[in-house]
């Protein structure tokens, strides 16, 4: 319970610093982001281990995304499928599918 918190609280002060933030190219984004539809796209998917849904991206915070991925990539937000898929993406990319995902309005 600690980690989540530190975790947490991490995010929450890299977002307020300004650090990170959401300038991206939602058509670029779009093309990067195929991939997470598989999972953040799907109605009532539902996560295998540990149990709990797939969250809905369409309409989420720019910054948050770009800081959430920042982290798995980091190894610092527990996800192993997340981890592997953030890895293999530059700052830029996290940019542009976060500018994506904000365009798509909640679902």
């Amino acid at each position: 319970m600690k980690h989540k918190w530190l975790t947490a609280l991490g995010m929450m002060t890299i977002m307020m610093s300004g650090l990170a933030t959401a300038d991206g190219d939602p058509l670029a984004g779009q093309e990067k982001a195929y991939t997470c539809m598989g999972c953040h796209g799907a109605p009532g998917l539902r996560n295998a281990y540990p149990a709990y849904r797939v969250p809905k991206l369409g309409g989420q915070h720019a910054a948050y995304i770009v800081t959430a991925l920042k982290a798995y990539r980091a190894k610092s937000r527990s996800h192993p499928t997340m981890q592997a898929q953030a890895s293999s993406l530059s700052d830029a990319d996290m940019e542009n599918i976060a500018a994506y995902f904000k365009t798509l309005g909640k679902h």
